[in-house]
């Protein structure tokens, strides 16, 4: 199957959690897959969006508070788990972000792990910064966890990383999830699913 749509991704976004967990039904619609590609959207706010962290202090303006209301009404209308946020929000991602960049050529395993760890990180509010969490995850997953965390600390997977995450700037990308059709169409967001879906389906 050809993988039209790349989705460049980083586990502490609940935004990000709701396109990944949505995304499935519009890819069955038009026949086609994905390639998931791990980033650190930390790295991608430094770069580029760095007003994320003023919004994020003010926890107090409309916006941030229409923002905490509408996390939760998205959410339970695409039916995600989400107990949110956390007591670790935000997540320090780089560990877990560097595990999925170490199962990156093997797809349906990142797939698999990634849906774990977005389950453990927004539903039971375990915290992906601790490296014995991410290796239970893994472990759950039949993974080798400690192996995985143990590659965490390559050069090869820190570089990997950081390519991901240079590309995804590169090509325009602000933040995450970052959704990329047919290799130059760039979306972003859950809420623009219905424009993905669309671009997909233009001219089957």
């Amino acid at each position: 199957m050809n993988n039209r749509v790349e989705f460049f991704y980083d586990l502490s976004s609940p935004w990000t959690f709701m396109a990944f967990h949505s995304i499935g039904p519009v890819l069955e619609e038009a026949a086609t897959g994905m390639t998931l590609r791990p980033l650190l959207v930390g790295g991608v706010f430094n770069a580029v969006n760095e007003g994320v962290y003023a919004n994020r202090a003010n926890t107090k303006s409309p916006k941030s508070r229409a923002l905490a209301k509408w996390t939760g009404e998205w959410a339970a209308f695409a039916g995600v788990p989400m107990n949110f946020p956390s007591p670790h929000h935000p997540l320090r991602s780089v560990h877990a972000m560097r595990m999925c960049c170490a199962l990156e050529q093997d797809q349906t395993t990142l797939l698999r792990f990634s849906r774990a760890a977005f389950e453990a990180y927004f539903r039971d509010q375990r915290n992906l910064d601790d490296p014995a969490e991410l290796i239970a995850v893994a472990n759950a997953c039949g993974l080798d966890g400690n192996s995985l965390a143990e590659a965490t600390q390559t050069q090869e997977i820190k570089d990997r990383l950081r390519a991901n995450t240079d590309e995804a700037i590169a090509r325009g990308a602000f933040g995450s999830p970052t959704i990329f059709v047919d290799k130059e169409h760039m979306y972003f967001g859950n809420d623009q699913l219905p424009l993905v879906r669309a671009r997909l389906l233009a001219g089957t």
